[in-house]
């Protein structure tokens, strides 16, 4: 039997096995196994669009929340998210890895600095107590109750809450279970802002700290309700901190210093009494936002309620608000309007309040798709308008409120 080079090739790096069916001196094919270190390798992704409609004229300054720019009044390519991966096993010493790629707008919204590359990590286990797993690499930021995936949130359109925080850092991450109720994870990173920030920083290093010894922690505790819980089983409470390097810095031009970020998280997902209604709640707090504002200040809390109606029918609904000052430079960053102005220089942006409300229909219709129909109303809670106008340059926003319609279909492989 002749055997092409590429098989000797493989054979000779211990990819495929050849069996005696291939030797020289055998005349019958055999069945080849072919045995790998991607054996246990998963690939999997989704491919997420929308379309959204906002009545009115003028879109020049839409709702500033995370993914919303540049979608109004038309058909969309949200993101195709790509992941690979290797699991760890249930072995004391298991080790794997993490690649996840992300490509479209919402990507580039994410973190254009490191695009397409959302993850890169490599999972390792230590037999220490119950064992300890560490992520060393790019790994998604441990705060919020909402996701960088869409099919994972109650709504399609993002809170002010996941609009304040990172989406992922660059360090090491320990994760321990202490048991069934209780896990913690700890970390040290780069920076405690998205990698690149979500936009350049007006001064100093975009990847975070400007010292060079300098590092951030980030830190989530979990607290799962057990069986002995009834109808409440499976209920979390989630407590977590980020402090360290961000973007915003003391003061302008030369001189200024980098200053620390904090940001404080406190979650919860209540499953209840009642068969298929799940609450939820949020609440978030910064200092020193990366806005490029003097020690700007924001924070948001949100409330959740899903009702699954039908096995293929669900009923997710959310109301937040958010209000602070460095909450003011998402809004717009323009002097002419009331409440305007960018907090550096004597120009200190005041205090802008926002109020929103959602409601979100999925109907799960086909294998493997999420379809989903979206109402939002944004709406400004301190009497100055925060939305509309049909010049991003020449004027400040126009309309006190803001609404938003859109459907959005998701295919999850």
């Amino acid at each position: 039997m002749k055997i092409n080079k590429w098989t000797l090739g493989l054979a000779a790096v211990g990819l495929v096995s050849l069996t005696p069916g291939m030797r020289a001196d055998d005349k019958a094919p055999a069945p080849v196994p072919v045995t790998t270190a991607l054996s246990a390798t998963t690939i999997s992704g989704y491919v997420d669009t929308s379309a959204v409609w906002n009545p009115g004229t003028g879109n020049a300054h839409p709702a500033p929340y995370s993914f919303n720019a540049g979608k109004q009044d038309g058909f969309n390519v949200d993101m195709v998210d790509l992941k690979v991966a290797k699991p760890m096993d249930e072995s004391q010493w298991a080790a794997g890895y993490v690649l996840e790629l992300m490509y479209g707008p919402d990507a580039n919204a994410v973190d254009s600095s490191s695009q397409p590359i959302r993850q890169a990590y490599v999972s390792l286990r230590t037999p220490v107590g119950n064992g300890i797993d560490w992520q060393i690499g790019q790994w998604d930021n441990l705060l919020g109750y909402e996701s960088t995936d869409s099919y994972k949130n109650p709504n399609w359109t993002r809170s002010y809450g996941y609009t304040l925080e990172p989406t992922e850092h660059v360090g090491v991450l320990a994760t321990y279970k202490v048991n069934d109720v209780v896990s913690a994870q700890v970390g040290v990173a780069d920076s405690v802002t998205t990698i690149g920030g979500n936009g350049a920083p007006a001064f100093g290093n975009a990847r975070g700290s400007a010292i060079e010894s300098k590092k951030g922690v980030v830190s989530l505790l979990s607290l799962t309700a057990p069986d002995s819980f009834g109808d409440w089983k499976g209920s979390a409470l989630y407590v977590g901190a980020d402090y360290g390097p961000g973007l915003a810095f003391d003061k302008a031009g030369p001189g200024g210093h980098q200053v620390d970020k904090t940001h404080l998280y406190v979650g919860a997902t209540i499953n209840t009494p009642v068969k298929d209604l799940t609450l939820g709640a949020a609440w978030d707090s910064v200092n020193n936002m990366d806005t490029g504002a003097v020690e700007g200040a924001a924070m948001t809390v949100a409330g959740y309620v899903s009702y699954k109606i039908t096995d293929k029918i669900t009923s997710n609904a959310r109301a937040e608000y958010a209000h602070g000052s460095a909450f003011d430079n998402l809004l717009a960053s323009d002097p002419t309007r009331p409440n305007g102005g960018v907090g550096i220089n004597g120009a200190g942006p005041q205090e802008a309040k926002v109020f929103a409300l959602t409601e979100t229909i999925q109907y799960d219709l086909w294998a493997n798709v999420i379809s989903r129909l979206e109402v939002r109303w944004d709406s400004s809670a301190d009497g100055s308008p925060h939305f509309g106008a049909t010049n991003p340059t020449t004027g400040g926003p126009t309309k006190n409120n803001e609404i938003t319609v859109a459907a959005n279909v998701l295919y999850k492989f």
